[in-house]
């Protein structure tokens, strides 16, 4: 990629309607961020009006879906966002990680089997499922093996997944009123795992400057007592993959960035009109029912996630120190009122979807490797 022009405007791009508060306030403070270590001007959130015939640098809350919406907000390709675009809704979902029931399974406009081909190897057992008719023989055929994971393929931060240990337990769910709706926008029934921990591996490329990095997530509990995410610990190079690899990394944590690499080349391969400046993937690793070590791509993030601002927090000191050959960033996101940890950038501070309150922050770290 090249660089990004200096006549452009940094401009935050909150997609969903209704959108909570701290998602569209984080949202601007990473696209004032951003501006301010790229040197360019930073406009304020899209609109229509105000940035109409603009040469724009946007950040979208969401992966861009379909060529209307990319058209529309004059994004030409990667050079142009902080983020992704796909053809159809479904490919930025976890619905991709996983096959079809079999061929004559309901399956979303534009599916590639391919896709599913291409990483077998590098996901857990599972299916994806879109049409309640398919869901019990799908859940049956898992089953078989262990207890099975049901996740709702737009839902995030951990929301909404349930674990199913048996055939009665998933007829009690289809009895539901309304499940069988949940299965029109896609399920995937995925095997369960214990002791996990959760990898990410991902790539950024803002104009000529390209990060690479590893690391693991982390839970925390919002005001309701849920588990959801609390952060990532990141180690991040400037440079591509191979320059990651070079450093001195456990062999797990190998294993997650080249399960990575295969699922982010299966997807330039699988989807061609798919492109993204942001690529982030996560990847778990636990016991399986028989007590077996398992290691999978669970899903993939075309656009600004939690670990967002601690890519941002690496790029200005990649910036600021170019002979920085690694750093350490963590992102934080806490439900506890509390004081900003010693030398931390705050990125927003208030009320949050599901809780009075909600903290994010960052804190970087030298590279003792």
């Amino acid at each position: 990629m090249t660089p990004i022009s200096p006549k452009k405007w940094v401009v935050a791009h909150s997609t969903r309607a209704g959108a909570p508060q701290h998602e569209v306030d984080t949202n601007r403070a990473l696209a004032r961020w951003l501006a301010q270590i790229l040197g360019l001007k930073f406009g304020g959130s899209y609109d229509p009006q105000q940035h109409a015939g603009r040469d724009l640098y946007l950040l979208p809350t969401q992966t861009l879906v379909g060529a209307a919406q990319a058209r529309a907000l004059n994004i030409k390709g990667p050079q142009d966002l902080w983020g992704g675009y796909v053809d159809h809704g479904f490919i930025c979902t976890k619905a991709i990680s996983h096959g079809l029931l079999g061929p004559e399974a309901k399956a979303p406009e534009g599916w590639s089997p391919l896709f599913s081909e291409r990483v077998r190897d590098v996901v857990l057992d599972g299916l994806s499922v879109f049409a309640v008719e398919d869901a019990r023989p799908a859940a049956t055929r898992l089953l078989y093996s262990g207890p099975i994971r049901l996740k709702p393929v737009n839902a995030c931060a951990g929301r909404g997944q349930q674990v199913i240990r048996s055939l009665d337990e998933f007829d009690a769910l289809l009895a539901r009123p309304g499940a069988a709706g949940m299965f029109d926008d896609g399920v995937v029934l995925e095997q369960d795992l214990h002791d996990v921990v959760t990898h990410s591996v991902g790539q950024s490329f803002i104009g000529d400057q390209v990060l690479s990095y590893c690391g693991e997530q982390y839970l925390t509990q919002d005001g309701q007592g849920e588990d959801v995410y609390g952060g990532s610990r990141l180690l991040v190079v400037p440079g591509g993959y191979d320059d990651l690899l070079r450093l001195d990394l456990p062999d797990d944590v190998r294993e997650a960035v080249r399960q990575a690499q295969v699922f982010d080349r299966a997807a330039d391969e699988a989807y061609p009109g798919f492109y993204a400046s942001r690529r982030n993937y996560d990847i778990a690793q636990g016991l399986d029912s028989d007590g077996q070590r398992r290691s999978g791509v669970l899903e993939q993030s075309w656009r600004m996630g939690g670990a967002s601002s601690a890519e941002v927090a690496a790029l200005q000191s990649f910036i600021n120190n170019p002979s920085l050959t690694a750093i350490r960033v963590a992102s934080v996101e806490t439900y506890v009122d509390q004081a900003l940890p010693a030398d931390a950038i705050e990125v927003y501070r208030g009320p949050a979807e599901n809780s009075d309150f909600l903290l994010k922050y960052v804190t970087v770290e030298a590279y003792d490797g």
